[in-house]
Protein backbone atom coordinates (compact mmCIF):
# COMPACT_ATOMS: atom_id res chain seq x y z
CA UNK A 1 0.00 0.00 0.00
CA UNK A 2 0.71 3.67 -0.02
CA UNK A 3 3.51 5.45 2.35
CA UNK A 4 0.46 6.29 4.57
CA UNK A 5 -0.34 3.41 6.65
CA UNK A 6 -4.60 2.27 6.04
CA UNK A 7 -7.11 2.57 8.55
CA UNK A 8 -8.80 -0.65 8.61
CA UNK A 9 -12.61 -0.28 8.73
CA UNK A 10 -13.77 -2.19 11.82
CA UNK A 11 -16.87 -4.01 13.08
CA UNK A 12 -18.97 -2.24 13.97
CA UNK A 13 -18.43 0.07 11.19
CA UNK A 14 -18.69 -2.72 8.77
CA UNK A 15 -21.72 -4.17 10.66
CA UNK A 16 -23.08 0.07 9.91
CA UNK A 17 -22.46 -0.44 6.54
CA UNK A 18 -24.18 -3.28 6.03
CA UNK A 19 -27.70 -2.59 7.54
CA UNK A 20 -27.50 0.49 5.13
CA UNK A 21 -27.44 -2.14 2.51
CA UNK A 22 -29.81 -3.98 3.73
CA UNK A 23 -32.40 -1.31 3.98
CA UNK A 24 -31.83 -0.53 0.78
CA UNK A 25 -32.01 -4.06 -0.55
CA UNK A 26 -35.21 -4.51 1.26
CA UNK A 27 -36.69 -1.22 0.16
CA UNK A 28 -35.64 -2.93 -3.33
CA UNK A 29 -36.71 -6.55 -3.09
CA UNK A 30 -39.72 -6.35 -0.47
CA UNK A 31 -42.32 -5.41 -3.08
CA UNK A 32 -40.83 -7.46 -5.46
CA UNK A 33 -41.20 -10.66 -2.92
CA UNK A 34 -45.18 -9.74 -2.61
CA UNK A 35 -45.52 -10.69 -6.09
CA UNK A 36 -44.91 -14.26 -4.99
CA UNK A 37 -47.03 -14.26 -1.74
CA UNK A 38 -47.84 -17.29 0.51
CA UNK A 39 -50.26 -19.45 -0.61
CA UNK A 40 -50.94 -21.11 2.69
CA UNK A 41 -53.46 -20.57 4.49
CA UNK A 42 -53.03 -18.38 7.94
CA UNK A 43 -55.13 -20.24 10.29
CA UNK A 44 -52.72 -23.34 9.07
CA UNK A 45 -49.87 -21.04 10.32
CA UNK A 46 -51.22 -20.04 13.40
CA UNK A 47 -52.14 -23.57 14.70
CA UNK A 48 -48.90 -23.93 15.75
CA UNK A 49 -48.50 -27.42 14.44
CA UNK A 50 -45.06 -28.30 12.56
CA UNK A 51 -45.37 -27.49 8.83
CA UNK A 52 -45.08 -30.44 5.92
CA UNK A 53 -42.13 -30.38 2.80
CA UNK A 54 -44.97 -29.41 0.73
CA UNK A 55 -46.61 -26.73 3.15
CA UNK A 56 -43.04 -24.94 3.72
CA UNK A 57 -42.74 -24.92 -0.20
CA UNK A 58 -46.41 -23.06 -0.24
CA UNK A 59 -45.40 -20.67 2.46
CA UNK A 60 -42.48 -19.30 0.38
CA UNK A 61 -45.07 -18.60 -2.56
CA UNK A 62 -44.16 -22.30 -4.02
CA UNK A 63 -42.44 -22.79 -7.44
CA UNK A 64 -42.78 -19.28 -8.22
CA UNK A 65 -41.82 -18.16 -4.99
CA UNK A 66 -38.32 -20.37 -4.90
CA UNK A 67 -37.64 -18.57 -8.32
CA UNK A 68 -37.90 -15.39 -7.26
CA UNK A 69 -35.66 -15.68 -4.07
CA UNK A 70 -33.27 -17.32 -6.72
CA UNK A 71 -33.38 -14.43 -8.88
CA UNK A 72 -32.90 -11.68 -6.37
CA UNK A 73 -30.20 -13.64 -4.81
CA UNK A 74 -28.16 -13.96 -8.12
CA UNK A 75 -29.45 -10.20 -8.69
CA UNK A 76 -27.97 -8.85 -5.60
CA UNK A 77 -24.68 -10.57 -5.76
CA UNK A 78 -24.49 -9.52 -9.43
CA UNK A 79 -24.96 -5.74 -7.38
CA UNK A 80 -21.88 -6.22 -5.06
CA UNK A 81 -19.66 -7.59 -7.74
CA UNK A 82 -20.48 -4.59 -9.82
CA UNK A 83 -20.39 -1.96 -6.90
CA UNK A 84 -16.84 -3.49 -5.53
CA UNK A 85 -15.67 -3.14 -9.09
CA UNK A 86 -16.93 0.37 -10.08
CA UNK A 87 -17.07 1.96 -6.51
CA UNK A 88 -14.96 -0.24 -4.45
CA UNK A 89 -18.10 0.04 -2.30
CA UNK A 90 -21.29 -0.76 -1.66
CA UNK A 91 -24.00 1.87 -1.05
CA UNK A 92 -23.83 1.47 2.90
CA UNK A 93 -19.72 1.52 2.94
CA UNK A 94 -20.01 4.60 0.40
CA UNK A 95 -22.06 6.38 2.71
CA UNK A 96 -19.16 6.01 5.54
CA UNK A 97 -16.30 6.23 3.92
CA UNK A 98 -14.82 3.33 3.28
CA UNK A 99 -13.40 1.46 0.44
CA UNK A 100 -12.92 -2.76 -0.55
CA UNK A 101 -9.52 -2.50 -1.66
CA UNK A 102 -6.44 -5.25 -2.63
CA UNK A 103 -4.43 -6.20 0.40
CA UNK A 104 -1.55 -6.44 -1.07
CA UNK A 105 -0.93 -3.27 -2.82
CA UNK A 106 -4.14 -1.29 -1.51
CA UNK A 107 -5.43 -0.66 -5.47
CA UNK A 108 -8.42 -1.37 -6.67
CA UNK A 109 -9.94 -5.35 -6.57
CA UNK A 110 -9.87 -7.79 -9.67
CA UNK A 111 -13.38 -9.42 -11.63
CA UNK A 112 -11.95 -12.06 -10.07
CA UNK A 113 -11.27 -10.84 -6.31
CA UNK A 114 -14.47 -9.15 -6.51
CA UNK A 115 -16.64 -12.83 -7.72
CA UNK A 116 -14.84 -14.48 -4.86
CA UNK A 117 -15.30 -12.08 -2.54
CA UNK A 118 -18.83 -12.82 -3.21
CA UNK A 119 -19.21 -16.08 -3.05
CA UNK A 120 -17.29 -16.44 -0.25
CA UNK A 121 -19.24 -14.34 2.10
CA UNK A 122 -21.04 -18.02 2.45
CA UNK A 123 -17.69 -19.49 4.10
CA UNK A 124 -18.33 -16.47 6.81
CA UNK A 125 -21.98 -17.18 6.81
CA UNK A 126 -22.18 -20.72 7.20
CA UNK A 127 -20.63 -21.56 10.35
CA UNK A 128 -23.03 -19.66 12.75
CA UNK A 129 -21.20 -16.15 10.89
CA UNK A 130 -18.61 -16.59 12.89
CA UNK A 131 -16.24 -15.73 9.69
CA UNK A 132 -17.96 -11.81 9.93
CA UNK A 133 -16.90 -11.78 13.84
CA UNK A 134 -13.98 -12.22 13.01
CA UNK A 135 -13.69 -8.60 12.02
CA UNK A 136 -13.52 -7.70 15.34
CA UNK A 137 -10.37 -9.60 16.46
CA UNK A 138 -7.77 -9.78 13.22
CA UNK A 139 -5.28 -7.18 13.37
CA UNK A 140 -5.98 -5.77 10.08
CA UNK A 141 -9.87 -6.55 10.37
CA UNK A 142 -10.58 -8.98 7.56
CA UNK A 143 -13.71 -11.44 7.95
CA UNK A 144 -13.04 -14.83 6.21
CA UNK A 145 -14.25 -13.27 3.19
CA UNK A 146 -12.08 -10.67 2.83
CA UNK A 147 -9.07 -13.21 3.53
CA UNK A 148 -10.26 -15.51 0.65
CA UNK A 149 -10.51 -13.48 -1.74
CA UNK A 150 -7.35 -10.69 -0.57
CA UNK A 151 -9.14 -7.96 0.52
CA UNK A 152 -9.17 -5.53 2.95
CA UNK A 153 -11.88 -2.57 3.75
CA UNK A 154 -10.76 0.51 4.50
CA UNK A 155 -11.45 4.49 5.58
CA UNK A 156 -11.00 6.23 3.00
CA UNK A 157 -8.17 8.60 3.30
CA UNK A 158 -8.78 12.77 4.07
CA UNK A 159 -8.35 14.80 1.67
CA UNK A 160 -6.26 17.79 2.32
CA UNK A 161 -8.73 20.91 2.21
CA UNK A 162 -8.11 23.32 0.05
Amino acid sequence: MDAEKPTYAGFWLRLAATLIDLVLLTVIALPLTLLAPPLLPAERLLSGAPLTPQELLLLIGGPRGVLLNVVLLVAATAALVWFWKARAATPGKMALGLHVVDARSGGPLSTGQCIGRALAYLVSTIPLGIGFLWIAFDARKQAWHDKLSGSVVIRAPKRPAG
